[in-house]
């Protein structure tokens, strides 16, 4: 049982000072704005700063953050990108994805992030040889998100195939489990496991229409249904995806996946960059979400997805760091507004508050994760305090602190982080895992030895 009194906090899309938030257990129970003489006659605990939700990374390849640095040498494409992404993956057992997931997730915490979406397909041992516990990684990413004190919806990915009509290569055995039906029989043994779990969601994933065979689509969409999960995929990150589908299927990833039903409000289509104004429609119609990842976007040279759009024809946007090429969903926002202005040369596509609410509450909704996201009382306790005596922050005025938040503000201003109601970081640091640097220095380290 904690109270906290934030000098500044976002309450009911407001700028409110001297708010007031009742904790018990994970649970906010009571907000009051203007409460400083009431917070005085008990021991709140004083959260200088401007408070605001708890943040949702809707996309995310943990380790993928071993990528950092070493693949901005020269010239290239996507697909070169993914060959050093596929060498990275050798090192990897339960035992070093666990120490490296640690070291990432703990780093998103650092940048207030409460809830991660873990688009997971490394599933098995070199060969296709599933480990002893065919969910062991699974089991090392949950129990690394545990060790850094953030939630997990862990997005259990079907991936079968290297391309459309083409088998996996030797890297891509790794992923595969042969087939839908054996995909969902393992899902559904993990979800048993965790089916108590307050801290866990198991959700699903198509990896793309270039992944999952035409003839095991359905598979998987009815899986995800029938358990009512979230269900996440790649969509149209690549014309080269768009072009080959068109060829082989004759309909566009976007209709391919409407035909099998796997689109819907559960659904969250991952990047969306390269969509025909039918696509965007039939995404709008059916209210799949849209998960923008600018960071990972521009460092692969993918393109500039037309969010705006997306998001007036229906779709829910929400914001992933997805490769990390940094961890910071602040900028993730902005740059959803900044993509767009280069792309069209006009300011003001969107609002400051409908990209916190991306960063925020939708992606926690995408995530399965529809109780948390808002200071309000029934809510999940998670929520972030912003220093703005910082550099990049002083000189904030009140009533436009949202918009500073979302167009100056970096990770490193995060100063406290509560997650269901534990703090997680205080004054900057990390309180349940020591070191954070050098302790994922050395997982990424250990990779390359």
């Amino acid at each position: 049982m904690t109270d906290y009194l934030a000098a500044y906090a976002l309450v009911d899309g407001l700028v409110r000072k001297d708010v007031l938030i009742e904790v018990r257990q994970d649970r906010i129970v009571r907000v009051v704005p203007d409460a400083a003489a009431e917070a005085a006659r008990g021991q709140a605990v004083r959260l200088a700063g401007f408070t605001v939700p708890g943040m949702a990374n809707a996309h995310s390849h943990a380790f993928h953050r071993a990528l950092r640095g070493r693949t901005q040498a020269g010239e290239g494409t996507f697909w070169t990108w993914r060959e050093q992404m596929y060498a990275a993956v050798a090192g990897l057992d339960p035992d070093t994805y666990r120490e490296l997931a640690t070291g990432v997730f703990a780093e998103m915490a650092l940048a207030g992030i409460t809830n991660v979406g873990e688009f997971h397909y490394l599933h098995h041992a070199p060969g296709a040889t599933p480990y002893a516990d065919p969910n062991a990684m699974g089991h090392a990413l949950i129990e690394a998100a545990r060790a850094a004190g953030i939630r997990i919806t862990l997005l259990d990915t079907c991936y079968l195939a290297g391309g459309i009509r083409t088998p996996v290569n030797e890297t891509q055995q790794r992923f595969s489990d042969g087939d839908a039906e054996k995909w969902a029989a393992r899902v559904e043994d993990l979800r048993n496991h965790y089916a108590a779990a307050k801290d866990v969601v198991v959700g699903t994933a198509i990896h793309s229409v270039r992944a999952v065979p035409v003839d095991q689509l359905a598979t998987v969409a009815q899986a995800a249904e029938r358990w009512g999960a979230p269900l996440h995929v790649h969509l149209s990150e690549q014309r080269a995806e768009n072009e080959a589908c068109l060829e082989h299927y004759h309909r566009t990833p976007a209709q391919l996946l409407q035909q099998y039903g796997a689109l819907g409000p559960r659904t969250t289509a991952v990047h969306a960059t390269h969509l025909s104004q039918m696509d965007i429609e039939i995404l709008g119609d059916s209210r799949t979400g849209v998960c923008m990842c600018p960071t990972t976007e521009r460092d692969l040279a993918d393109g500039i997805g037309s969010a705006r759009c997306m998001f007036e024809a229906g779709s829910p946007i929400t914001l992933g760091s997805d490769s990390h090429a940094v961890i910071d969903l602040f900028e993730e926002a902005r740059a959803v507004e900044l993509n767009e202005r280069l792309a069209t040369e006009r300011r003001g596509h969107w609002p400051a508050a409908d990209l916190l609410r991306a960063a925020t509450s939708a992606g926690h909704a995408s995530l399965g994760r529809p109780d948390v996201g808002a200071l309000a009382a029934g809510r999940g306790a998670d929520f972030v305090t912003v220093d703005l005596d910082s550099i990049r922050l002083t000189g904030t005025e009140p009533d436009r602190a949202v918009e500073s938040l979302v167009y100056a503000a970096a990770a490193p201003d995060v100063r406290h982080v509560v997650i269901a109601g534990r703090v997680v970081v205080w004054d900057g640091v990390h309180q349940l895992v020591d070191g954070v640097s050098r302790r994922l220095g050395a997982a990424i380290h250990a990779l390359y030895a």
